[in-house]
């Protein structure tokens, strides 16, 4: 790919021709290594290439109370459970509940 320099804080900076003409690899880059690339245009700052993923976190951080419950799924365990096995514990749940 063409010319790319690494700031002094580890981000690459790529510049705008060298961008336009590695456009796809770029793409990959991103998406696979996860990593953020600065595009400049005659040495200022244009903009950022970010995968999708980075972007989501980044415009909507997910809220405090998903992660608390996402770790304590991950401590029982029942992050690992199948659409099929969360189905039955709801159905057996509320077999349950309508007995009472």
């Amino acid at each position: 790919m063409g010319t790319s320099t690494i700031d002094s804080k580890g981000t690459r900076v790529v510049s705008a021709l060298s961008a336009r003409a590695n456009f796809g690899k770029l793409l990959n880059r991103v998406d696979s290594q996860r990593q953020s690339l600065v595009i400049e245009k005659r040495g200022t700052p244009k903009a950022v290439l970010l995968s999708l993923r980075d972007y989501v976190r980044l415009a909507a951080p997910e809220p405090e109370v998903l992660r608390i419950i996402g770790e304590e799924s991950k401590r029982n365990g029942t992050n690992k459970m199948t659409s099929r096995q969360i189905e039955r514990v709801i159905k057996e749940y509320r077999a349950q509940k309508k007995k009472r």
